[in-house]
């Protein structure tokens, strides 16, 4: 403190500021919860926000299981074409060994259309 009385008035003057500075902080925040609508708005877009990050969740993990299931399902098809394949390949085997029986079994077919032409024609 100095004899003439200026130290106590610059330390009032500074407090003076740094509480007005304190009372505009304080009075923004006031006002800010007074704005009704601008706290809305806020909150409004918070929520779109979130929602935006879980709709993207949501994409990401579809996909991901829809990429896994499409593997799977193309694993199994391919083994079932193996099995296709092998199953066709041994009946192949069967009628290049005996080739008889299917070969009845055409003439037959052949045999039985020609018969049902025939019934066919007399009829009309």
């Amino acid at each position: 403190m100095t004899g003439n009385g200026t130290g106590d008035t610059e330390a009032l003057r500074e407090e003076i500021r740094r509480t007005r500075v304190e009372l505009g902080e304080t009075m923004e925040a006031l006002a800010a919860k007074a704005d009704v609508k601008a706290r809305l708005k806020e909150s409004a877009e918070q929520a779109k926000e979130r929602m935006r990050e879980q709709a993207a969740q949501t994409v990401a993990r579809v996909r991901g299981q829809a990429a896994r299931g499409a593997g799977v399902a193309r694993a199994q098809a391919y083994e079932k074409g193996e099995l296709v394949r092998a199953q066709a390949y041994d009946k192949s085997e069967l009628v290049r060994r005996n080739p008889v029986p299917w070969a009845a079994i055409a003439a037959g077919a052949v045999a039985t259309v020609v018969v049902l032409m025939i019934v066919r024609g007399r009829r009309r």
